[in-house]
This record gives structure tokens, C-alpha cells and sequence, in this order.
């Protein structure tokens, strides 16, 4: 298929952010089965800023216990190029489903401590193209190794739609988070390379991620020790991603309520 990231009008509806607050965020004394599991464990987390769900995700994964023997990789994709090619409407602006969204929302920030307001961002949800794209150019920074930079900016950008409702769609707000998280310098250069690199990254990540069935977000694709592979959709799915990949799933907390 072609790429599927532009349409500057092609808003999206679905809701992404985070912050790494190890002090905001319960963890769990539970870790996986076996050492051979959990250090085979891989799992690839597809975002975008924009999806509530995909950011409560990453927060647990980033905190949780049960996650930090397994290899997890993040990768940027534009929400909205991805329901396009899916066919898909955006939740809020299905009647009745949006206030569902909101209410599910939240029910997953408090169990599992996710920091996020209980009000929407104004105007959402917002275009978050250039964050996006500015993200798809901080990951070549990190050059393989790890995704220290990455993350960094990442959680930013999630924590200031999520936390503090900042217009993280304006270009202004991506330039200044770019800066405190990677100085001055290496900020100008990434917002220098957004129309070029970054338009060409994510439209590839988008389209790897519809390759791998995606059709919302947080989409997982996950790898067991066997070396089998399956894909995962949704926070309250987390269960099941446990149980694939051999992680003894906790019995407090958010846990109790997913499969």
C-alpha cells in the first residue's frame, strides 16, 4: 500500500500520552517465570501521543515490574494515517463512544496509577503530526543504541497532552520540548529534518504497523521465548500479553481487572 501519513486536515481521534514518574506509578513484586522468558520476551508498543490507551500503556510498561526483564521497542506512527487506511472513524466521533472513551479512560488511569487529567485536552483530539514526526527523527538519534533520547522526548510529549494539556500539536511547544530534553542544538536539528526525514519515517512506521494488522492503538506485537508471534490490541489486553509471553501476571492492582 502507499504511504499513509499526510493529510494536514486528517485529524484523529484516538487518545496517547505519558510521563516515567516512578514515584507516581504503583509496581508489583511479580516478575516472570523463568529468566530464559522474560529475558526472550520482546515486544514492539506502537504510538501515538494522541491515544489515551496507548499512553496509560507505555506507562505501565515502562513501570510495572512484570516488564522490565522484557525488550520492548516503541515506535511513532501517525493514529489518523493508520484508522484511514483501515477505514476506520475515530471513536470520539462516534455518538455514544466518546463518552464511553472518556469514562474508559480514566477507569485504566486509576487502576494502574497512570498520571492524567480527568478533563479532555481542549480541542481534542489534536493533529500531532509534527510531534510525531519530531519523535520518528529523535529515535535516529539514538543511533541502536537503545531509546534513551527517544523516550525521553516521548514521555514529555505525553506528559505535557495528558498531564498538563499543553498544545503539544503546535510546532513552538515540539521545538521547546525537543530543547529541554535534547538541548538547543540537536533540537534545531531534528525540527530541521521534520518535512523530510521525519514525513518519510512515519508514513513507513504507519505503514509497518498496518502491515501488522494494527487498526487502533496501543497495538502490541509480541514474541515469546518459542519465538512465536502475536499481536495484541488494547490496555485491557495486557493480561493476555502476559500470559502469551510467559509473565506471571500480578494479582493486585490494575491486574484484577484484566483478562
Amino acid at each position: 500500500m502507499g504511504k499513509i501519513d499526510t493529510p494536514e486536515n486528517n485529524t484523529t481521534g484516538l487518545l496517547d500520552p505519558l510521563s516515567l514518574q516512578q514515584n507516581g506509578s504503583k509496581t508489583t513484586d511479580v516478575v516472570s517465570t523463568s529468566v530464559p522468558m522474560a529475558s526472550a520476551a520482546r515486544i514492539t508498543l506502537y504510538v501515538d501521543v494522541v491515544s489515551p490507551f496507548a499512553y496509560e500503556a507505555y506507562h505501565i510498561f515502562q513501570n510495572d515490574a512484570i516488564f522490565k526483564a522484557c525488550d520492548i521497542r516503541y515506535v511513532p506512527i501517525f493514529l489518523g494515517g493508520l484508522m484511514k487506511a483501515c477505514g476506520n472513524t475515530a471513536p470520539v466521533f462516534v455518538k455514544n463512544k466518546d463518552k464511553w472513551i472518556q469514562t474508559e479512560r480514566l477507569r485504566w488511569a486509576r487502576a494502574f496509577n497512570v498520571p492524567m487529567k480527568e478533563e479532555a485536552p481542549p480541542g481534542f483530539p489534536p493533529l500531532t503530526l509534527t510531534a510525531m514526526r519530531a519523535l520518528c527523527v529523535v529515535a535516529q538519534l539514538d543511533d541502536g543504541h537503545g531509546q534513551k533520547k527517544f523516550l525521553g522526548v516521548l514521555d514529555a510529549l505525553f506528559r505535557q497532552l495528558w498531564v498538563e494539556h499543553q498544545p503539544v500539536h503546535e510546532p513552538a511547544t515540539v521545538k521547546e520540548t525537543l530543547g529541554s530534553v535534547l538541548g538547543r542544538e540537536e533540537a534545531d536539528k531534528v525540527m530541521g529534518q521534520i518535512g523530510t526525514a521525519g514525513k518519510r519515517i512515519l508514513a513507513e512506521n504507519t505503514d509497518k504497523a498496518f502491515a501488522d494488522g494494527a487498526f487502533g492503538l496501543p497495538w502490541m506485537v509480541c514474541t515469546n521465548a518459542t519465538g512465536q508471534t502475536e499481536s495484541f490490541w488494547g490496555v485491557d489486553h495486557l493480561g493476555q500479553v502476559t500470559q502469551f509471553l510467559g509473565l506471571q501476571k500480578p494479582r493486585d492492582g490494575g491486574w484484577r481487572a484484566v483478562l
